[in-house]
């Protein structure tokens, strides 16, 4: 096999390729296989038809179609490889010629993943913000402390933001009771925006024992499409919470006194902070090589993403939108690009170990178990995701490793003290 390299632009390029007929025998006799058990030819059993018969009833043009498109793969690849091509999106092929006994002439135009040029990584320095933790974050923890000590009382008025109801919901589309649309005794935070659209608005005046209809999208319809759900108050409650003070310190903590109590947490949110600058000098270098770069994408691979994209939302036609999930998926691309040029710089490798310990660390964050996430993520099919995720984020922490990062005082940071602590891998086992 010869083959050829022509570059077409940064993200695109064409192999054109010739295939001696020598190397393409194996497959004419596999076609030939193939069809035998295809065709019905009386006096022959199904796949015991000679050559010379498939010839002669079906053609060897079939046979060599059936050949040709078999092999173009194959040798595709082998060219990739001998040119160093990292192909991306799908291949456009085109035989130029076949001569039978003789040769097969092909070119194969794709996309390619752009080159993108890395920095001295020790020449660079970040600025993060300082660790600061005020009066009005303690007080911040301090009340969510007290949400969860609060105690509901019934009372006899009309509903306020803040209150908490109990809901009888029923849901209609035309008219029409949908199926599984009705729930009884739902306890709601009025104000808290974590259900149906347009319900905390309605709620805000009514009483126990109030009705109200009104419209909103439902679960399952299209953008623009509206159903009714009619709510009934049962009972209205608000919240009472703990007066601040040392009794309140003893009933919430391990301390004896509201000065002990918000003093932990003066430590535990510049622990959490100390984190967050981490984050941000990754998030900051990122966005600095990417400003420093101008790394191209392939438009036909943006417009598949695209496309994709918008059919699942039913938006083909939106030209608003289109530009906008145009702009998302170029700038995820160029993200990706960087990271990728970083792990192959630094010859990244993950373990299972490290994997495990990431997906311990994620699963926690969705409120999941990590062996339920984990198969949650293999139903998905996520599961080369999670290793793309880990093995960019470990390259990215090595050249972070080497960069100078500075808070707005002009400190430097020690970001290995910022590395979050080893997971036991064992914790991926649930108990029984």
């Amino acid at each position: 096999m010869k083959s050829s390299l022509e570059v077409l632009s940064p993200t695109r390029v064409r192999l054109d390729v010739e295939v001696a007929y020598s190397e393409l025998e194996s497959h004419v006799a596999n076609a030939y296989k193939k069809v035998a058990t295809q065709v019905n030819i009386p006096g022959f059993r199904k796949g015991k038809i000679p050559a010379s018969m498939i010839d002669q009833r079906v053609g060897r043009g079939t046979v060599l179609d059936e050949a040709i498109n078999t092999a173009l793969p194959e040798f595709y690849g082998q060219a990739a490889r001998e040119h160093t091509v990292a192909v991306i999106g799908r291949p456009e092929v085109d035989v130029k010629e076949f001569v039978d006994n003789e040769k097969l002439v092909f070119s194969v135009e794709v996309d390619v993943r752009p080159e993108v040029k890395l920095p001295d990584f020790s020449k660079i320095t970040i600025d993060v913000d300082d660790v600061t933790v005020t009066d009005a974050d303690v007080d911040e923890q301090i009340e969510s402390l007290r949400t969860r000590f609060g105690t509901l009382t019934t009372v006899e008025r009309e509903v306020k933001n803040g209150d908490f109801t109990t809901l009888d919901m029923t849901a209609y589309i035309n008219g029409e009771e949908v199926d599984g649309g009705q729930a009884n005794d739902i306890s709601y935070e009025v104000g808290s925006d974590k259900m149906i659209d347009g319900l905390d608005e309605i709620l805000i005046g009514m009483k126990a024992g109030d009705t109200k209809t009104f419209e909103t999208q439902l679960v399952g319809q299209q953008e623009g499409e509206k159903g009714e759900v009619k709510a009934t108050v049962k009972a209205v409650k608000e919240r009472e919470l703990p007066p601040v003070d040392d009794a309140f310190a003893k009933l919430a903590s391990e301390f004896d006194t509201l000065a002990e109590l918000k003093a932990d947490f003066v430590v535990r949110l510049e622990r959490v902070k100390k984190m967050e600058q981490g984050a941000q000098a990754r998030d900051r270098l990122v966005e600095k090589l990417l400003a420093d770069n101008e790394i191209p994408v392939p438009d036909n691979l943006v417009e598949l993403e695209v496309n994709d994209h918008l059919e699942g939302e039913g938006r083909l036609e939106d030209a608003e939108h289109r530009a906008e999930v145009d702009a998302q998926v170029r700038s995820s691309l160029k993200s990706d690009f960087l990271l990728d040029a970083i792990v192959a710089a630094e010859d990244v490798q993950i373990t299972e170990v490290e994997l495990t310990e990431y997906l311990v660390r994620t699963s926690q964050r969705y409120g999941m178990a990590p062996q339920q996430f984990a198969e949650e993520l293999q139903k998905a099919g996520q599961i080369q995701q999670l290793v793309a995720e880990v093995t960019r984020a470990k390259a990215l922490a090595s050249v972070l490793g080497r960069v100078t990062v500075k808070d707005a005082s002009g400190k430097v940071i020690d970001l290995e003290a910022l590395a979050p602590k080893p997971v036991n891998p064992a914790d991926l086992v649930e108990e029984a």
